[in-house]
């Protein structure tokens, strides 16, 4: 957990919520009045996010006191509370949909995460996430997908080299990507894995005779095709399989003996899981 980048991030978040004040706390309620919260799950799942709310806590006022009541990572069913919070009410109502944000939408993905790798379980293939996220919001989707269980691919565009079908189709073919790729990396003097995705057995044939990579995607192949492209490759470079896989045919895929499988999904689209800040009485 970087806190720089989080609190850099949070510091935006909060900007666009807050602007120049929350007018609706600071004229119905009197200045210094204190108050306590709770974090109340309201449906089944995998929490994640906790980590964050004490942060964003802590940002807005560092004389809110949190009692932690349940970790990330940790299952969660209806009418458990993952935290109280007390101190200045409006602090807690600053931060409150901020907190609510952050921890519904990564306990949703790290819920989702969690599914598909109880559903490997005995394999040895790892879920991986994908840069199908939310501008602005992809540091915690991704730390939500590893509180799952899962596996971070790339962050972005600068941490390694994926070769995908539009890169190879400009660039002339697959032996041209991957020579370009290698060529680039030499001349600017960088050390970045390569990945080259290929989208049949011909451009598989050209991506292991050009060699030079780290990591073979083999997208929308189906499962038959799959298992074949294993075999083939025979461990000389590092599989993963993407395209069409869903939670009802992940374990399939597996099956087929690949590394890893990446899954936009686990971020692109879940549904937030519902939890709400209360206030409450000793």
């Amino acid at each position: 957990m970087d806190k720089n980048i989080i609190r850099e991030l949070l510091k935006v978040y909060l900007a666009e919520d807050v602007g120049d004040g929350d007018h609706t706390s600071l004229s119905t309620i009197p200045q210094g009045t204190q108050g306590k919260a709770k974090l109340l799950v309201k449906e089944n799942g995998i929490l994640a996010g906790v980590d964050l709310a004490i942060e964003i806590f802590g940002l807005i006022d560092s004389q809110l006191a949190v009692e932690v009541l349940m970790h990330d990572g940790d299952s969660m069913v209806i009418g458990d509370i993952a935290l109280n919070v007390s101190g200045s009410v409006h602090s807690i109502l600053k931060a409150e949909r901020l907190v609510l944000n952050c921890v519904q939408r990564m306990s949703a993905i790290a819920t989702q995460t969690q599914k598909i790798v109880a559903l490997l379980e005995g394999t040895n293939t790892k879920v991986l996430d994908t840069r199908k996220t939310t501008p602005g919001f992809r540091f915690f989707e991704k730390w939500a997908v590893k509180i799952g269980g899962g596996v971070n691919h790339r962050f972005g565009l600068y941490d390694m080299i994926l070769i995908k079908d539009n890169h190879v189709d400009y660039s002339g073919g697959i032996a041209n990507a991957i020579n370009n790729a290698k060529n680039y990396l030499q001349q600017n003097n960088k050390q970045l894995d390569i990945e080259i995705e290929v989208r049949n057995f011909t451009e598989l044939e050209q991506a292991m005779q050009a060699g030079g990579v780290q990591r073979i995607m083999l997208d929308n192949f189906t499962t038959d095709n799959l298992k074949k492209a294993v075999e083939i490759i025979g461990g000389k470079f590092i599989t993963e399989a993407s395209g069409g896989i869903t939670i009802e045919n992940v374990r399939s895929y597996a099956e087929c003996g690949v590394d890893y499988i990446s899954i936009g999904a686990l971020t692109h689209s879940v549904k937030s899981l519902d939890l709400s800040l209360k206030a409450f009485n000793d």
